[in-house]
């Protein structure tokens, strides 16, 4: 060897900034200097002989790409290409490569020069640089679509009160039977129309709003039986509720109609046989980590299915107004807007994170109220558990309650009833109907005192069958009874009775 050559070899060992290596034409290391060593973790002992691909990923060894750069070094004179590595602990680094083929002067093939280069840190960048460019891109698209959307739902809910007042004269000019039924049909389209121009006002996020300082845990638990009527029995909804969630800032009436959207969504999306699960917790996000929000503590709630998934483009459109993936009839493509919109108003963000065949889960941020807001929304109410199968009792009740100042949690059966008694943190008082399908009001009761003995208890039922007529003090079973139906002023003194 030449003293030029020694002087080239001793060179490239001492380089550090690159991994420059030999390999023989099958592909085996024959030299390694200096940054190889520094990259890749290995000692020239421990390396030398062993196969290249050994840097390669499990995924891109099972494709067959070294094998492949090897030939297309061969082919074309040079491989050159991006990808993962894999140092001697297990780590990735993004590497730089190039592959040259390296022949004596009669043609031969003699092995490999090899150069890697660790770009790591550039690769990184260059991905935070484009979730840049495309979170500026969607917040542009989304503001434009809010535009257009908020002019055309105000135009049509013009056009919308021009005809309900015109279907109204209609009714008054003593139309015929047929004729009423008639307009019966265009009312239900119009409501429908409505509801439409209100889902586009929530994303437009020109929809007025009440604000007020909830505590989203107890907001669903109140919600719970209404969601469970929106379901099939072909898949399970469950609820994993964190207690003494900090308050925050939502129209009630809004968050229930974009949490019911996200279930029936994800209903649709479940194949029998799976599992919805809506939760709630606390997230301390850092600037920027979920959309443009700023750091802080924020209040989650989360919709997750292991249904059919969406694909990449399904999500970047998922949340545009009247986009959707259902067949004709079966959606109005508002459901997601409704919910961004919603979300967006309230200070929040959304995040949908989902791959085909592998489900979706859809969560919600909540900016969280700082302790003193909290002390001042915490109101010294009661409880109320409303029991009863019958969906329009059970609404009709529940409202009932809330009239009279108690936060409201609702079931449409005695087992359901126990699973919410298990979460809430507490109860005050138990409104059950006795007969209910399954388990009765009275047996509800019984297990109910057994597991918190401080809870009070009224019973209601039309008819209380083979349980009994009710004692001569108004007790059935030692529990308080009213008789359906009641009216509110019955419930109050049924109430002011109780202490």
């Amino acid at each position: 060897m030449s003293s030029e050559d020694e002087r080239l070899g001793r060179f490239i060992s001492s380089v550090t900034d690159y991994a420059i290596y030999m390999l023989t034409p099958e592909g085996t290391v024959a030299s390694w200097n200096a940054g190889a060593q520094r990259f890749k973790g290995y000692q020239p002992a421990e390396i030398m002989g062993e196969h290249f691909s050994r840097f390669y990923t499990d995924e891109d060894r099972a494709s067959g790409l070294p094998q492949r750069a090897l030939e297309q070094a061969v082919q074309t004179g040079k491989f050159e290409a991006e990808g993962w590595r894999v140092r001697k602990d297990g780590s990735r680094f993004w590497a730089s490569v190039i592959i040259d083929p390296v022949r004596s002067s009669s043609g031969e093939l003699l092995g490999f020069a090899k150069i890697t280069r660790d770009i790591t840190e550039r690769h990184i960048a260059q991905l935070e640089l484009e979730r840049a460019k495309e979170a500026l891109f969607q917040a542009h698209k989304m503001e434009a679509l809010g535009k257009v959307t908020g002019g055309v739902a105000h135009d049509f809910n013009n056009l919308l009160s021009v005809v309900v007042n015109g279907l109204a004269v209609l009714r008054k000019s003593g139309a015929l039977a047929a004729e009423v039924k008639l307009l019966d049909s265009m009312e239900l389209a119009i409501d429908r129309g409505v509801r439409l121009v209100q889902q586009l006002l929530a994303f437009a996020k020109q929809q007025p709003v009440e604000k007020s300082a909830r505590q989203l845990s107890r907001v669903i638990s109140s919600f719970e039986a209404v969601l469970r009527r929106a379901g099939t029995h072909h898949a399970v909804l469950a609820l994993s509720l964190q207690p003494d969630l900090p308050h925050v800032l939502v129209d009630t009436t809004q968050f229930e109609t974009a949490l019911l959207n996200l279930v029936v969504n994800a209903f649709d999306a479940t194949p029998p046989g799976g599992r919805i699960v809506v939760s709630t917790g606390t997230a301390d996000l850092a600037r920027e980590q979920v959309g443009t929000l700023p750091a802080g503590r924020y209040v989650t709630l989360a919709v997750t299915d292991n249904g059919q998934g969406m694909s990449w483009a399904t999500r970047q459109r998922a949340i545009e107004p009247f986009f959707t993936t259902k067949g004709p009839g079966r959606g109005s493509g508002l459901g997601l807007s409704q919910v961004f919109g919603m979300v967006q108003q309230s200070g929040g963000d959304m995040q949908i994170e989902s791959a085909e065949g592998a489900g979706t889960t859809v969560t919600l941020y909540f900016p969280a109220l700082t302790s003193g807001f909290e002390a001042e929304a915490s109101s010294q109410s009661e409880t109320v558990l409303v029991v009863d199968d019958q969906p329009e009792v059970l609404d009709v009740t529940s409202e009932l309650f809330r009239t009279l100042g108690f936060e409201v949690l609702s079931a449409d059966s005695g087992e359901h009833a126990l699973e919410v008694l298990e979460r809430a943190p507490r109860v005050d008082l138990l409104f059950s109907d006795v007969r209910m399908r399954g388990m009765t009001g009275i047996e509800l009761a019984r297990r109910a005192v057994e597991a918190a003995p401080h809870l009070r208890v009224i019973l209601v039922s039309g008819f209380a069958g083979q349980q009994g007529p009710p004692s001569s003090d108004g007790r059935l079973e030692g529990f308080h009874f009213m008789t359906k139906p009641y009216k509110l002023n019955d419930v109050i003194r049924k109430l002011r009775a109780l202490g």
